[in-house]
Formats: C-alpha cells, structure tokens, sequence
C-alpha cells in the first residue's frame, strides 16, 4: 500500500519545530498550575502523582507516557475500556482534571523529547496496537498527540473503531491549517465539554479522506 501519509510542507518539515518551541513555552507557563495540581492529588487520594505506562508511538514504537493520576491508585487498566468522565474509579479531583484535560500536561514532556506531538492520534497500548491489521496501522504513521481529532469529534464513549477512522483521516490530511482547527476547538471542548462537540464520523468532511475495508468494525455510511 501506498505510505497515505500527508505530504504538506507542514506536516514534513515546519510541525517538530513548532511543538518543540510551544512545548517549552507552555512548561514554563504551567509550572504553577502542575505544582498545585500534585499538591491536591496527594492530598485527597492514594497513590502517585503521576501516571506512568508504556504506549505505542509512531511506528509502533514503544516509550513511556506520562499523566497526572485522575484513578484511584493501583487500578489497572483495561486495553479494552473506554473510560467515561462518570467511571466510578475516577476521584473527585480526577473528574475535574480529566473534564479539563489537565491530566494530559505532563506530556509536553513527551513532545520535547520526540516521543509525542502536540497535535495527532492518541497513543495507544501496545496490546492494541499487535491487534492493528494493516488498514488500522496507519494511525502509527505519524507521531502521537496530546490532543487530536478524534478527540475534538468523538467522545469517550464512542468506538475504538470510529475513533480510528478519525486518526487516519488525520494521518492524511494532516496541515498547518487542520492543526490549528483541532488546536481551537480543543478549547470548545473544554468549554462546552465532549458531548456537545461529538460528531459522527460519517457526517464530517473528514470522511472523504477514508475508505475502510468493507468489513471494518467502525460506524459505515
């Protein structure tokens, strides 16, 4: 299969550059809201402040991802949940980091290293990823995001399928101007929350850029 991969100016050349210069800037900026958000985490729940796990990166390329703890501390994770905002595992404080997606910050670290980008697929598990058939590895092709498309159009409570159709959309088209569309509407989301912003892939102008296989598990036309 052809590499699908979006061949703009930006996507090749001018994006690592960007994430590094933002990610600097927005550590700096945030180092008080990080120091106060530990503070509280330690102080109204068990276990660490931090998060830390192994995920798949571009290429399917494994490295250690890193949130703030928003779960009771020493739950496991199920590579196969989807994780509302209402899950019962989920603290107080940890409701209120995730509706504002203040868990993901400490991932600007990530950015600098080179290991995610500021915009792209959400990083998965490794055991998801082994899974992949060839149609599905596509979302690899590009470095992990913080934030993504399929986080500014679906919900948590929408499909892992549907989400990856999301991701190769991205994975294709990707440009200065759609970074800087899913950028402004993370702050939608932020505001109005994920239901309200939730769309079906389908009914996006995102879809002409996808032709799953004609038995793919994701929401069809």
């Amino acid at each position: 299969m052809t590499d699908p991969t979006s061949r703009t100016l930006w996507a090749r050349f001018l994006k690592r550059g960007f994430d590094v210069a933002a990610a600097s800037i927005l550590i700096i900026l945030l180092i008080p809201l990080l120091l106060l958000v530990a503070l509280l985490i330690k102080s109204t729940s068990r276990g660490p402040v931090f998060f830390i796990q192994a995920r798949a990166g571009r290429d399917g390329e494994i490295f250690r991802v890193t949130k703030l703890r928003t779960m009771r501390g020493g739950r496991r994770p199920d590579p196969e949940e989807l994780v509302p905002l209402n899950h019962p595992e989920i603290t107080p404080v940890g409701r209120l980091l995730r509706r504002f997606k203040i868990d993901e910050l400490p991932q600007l670290w990530n950015v600098l290293r080179g290991e995610m980008s500021l915009v792209g697929p959400r990083p998965t598990l490794s055991k998801q990823v082994t899974a992949y058939d060839e149609f599905r590895r596509q979302r690899l092709l590009v470095r992990p995001g913080i934030t993504g498309l399929a986080q500014v159009y679906a919900n948590s409570a929408v499909s892992w399928d549907e989400r990856i159709l999301y991701d190769i959309a991205y994975v294709r088209g990707c440009s200065f101007a759609l970074d800087c569309r899913i950028m402004l509407r993370t702050i939608l989301v932020l505001i109005r929350g994920e239901e309200s912003t939730t769309r079906p892939f389908w009914e996006t102008r995102f879809a002409r850029h996808v032709l799953p296989p004609a038995d793919y598990g994701g929401t069809q036309r």
